[in-house]
């Protein structure tokens, strides 16, 4: 698998976008910075879109895309989603209100957009990738993610503040061959993180302790550009074994 890091932010400012990840240039992960990070023919490729929530700076390009692909593809981007995401999604974006409805423009029949729900906890695929959604701690239904292609498997996190079961899954996977977490708020904000659902280095800490194996790469995205000076100069006094910051434009395979 080939993932391209088209934003990693916990919010926007100039030179951070907010979360997606494209993988083998076909499937994205989260929807926060497609149109901002790509051409209209590479757009067009992306055939499937995996939402972790339905947080606006997780999902706000997904209406975006609709517009620029509509009547340009024979069929439509799915998008799969949990099923209060996926409400949210009809209910409160694309509503004919705040959005056109593109499940059913330019034509019901040949739409730019296909909603499919899935079920956290059981696994789906999507081509030549299986998916497991594992629900996470978040004030919306969130989950992380395991996916894999059959020969590696990576996790992401989503957002999240301290959990169980997603560690749990990715201990039991045998060819996890890296972790992107999520990492939000200084531990300055421990009550701010709390409430929202998120973590900071302390909590982060203690996360990472409930991994089996000290040896994989640990990814941290989702920091808030407003502190991310501070978060990485607690990072840097926590030397954290095999953690690192994604950066914009970060590309790597598994």
């Amino acid at each position: 698998m080939k993932f391209r890091v088209l934003g990693c932010s916990g919010g926007e400012l100039p030179r951070h976008r907010t979360t997606c990840f494209l993988v083998d240039g076909r499937l994205a992960i989260d929807a926060g910075a497609l149109t901002a990070s790509l051409p209209l023919a590479a757009l067009l490729r992306i055939d499937d879109i995996v939402l972790t929530h339905a947080h606006l700076d997780h999902v706000k390009d997904v209406p975006l895309l609709a517009d620029l692909v509509a009547g340009r593809r024979r069929t439509p981007v799915r998008v799969h989603a949990s099923p209060a995401c996926a409400r949210t999604l009809r209910r409160s974006l694309l509503n004919g209100e705040l959005w056109p409805d593109f499940t059913r423009l330019p034509d019901p029949r040949r739409p730019a957009l296909e909603i499919r729900t899935f079920r956290p906890g059981r696994r789906f695929r999507i081509g030549p990738y299986t998916v497991l959604p594992v629900p996470v701690e978040h004030p919306v239904e969130a989950v992380g993610l395991l996916l894999s292609d059959g020969r590696a498997t990576v996790g992401v996190s989503g957002d999240t503040g301290p959990t169980e079961r997603f560690w749990k899954a990715a201990n039991g996977e045998e060819r996890l061959r890296a972790l992107l977490v999520e990492l939000s708020f200084p531990s300055t904000l421990q009550r701010v993180a709390d409430a929202a659902g998120h973590l900071t280095p302390r909590t982060l800490a203690g996360e990472l302790a409930k991994l089996e194996r000290d040896d994989l790469p640990v990814l941290l995205y989702h920091l808030k550009p407003a502190y991310l000076a501070e978060l990485k100069r607690e990072l840097a006094r926590l030397a954290l074994p095999n953690v690192r910051v994604l950066r914009l434009g970060d590309a790597f395979t598994l």
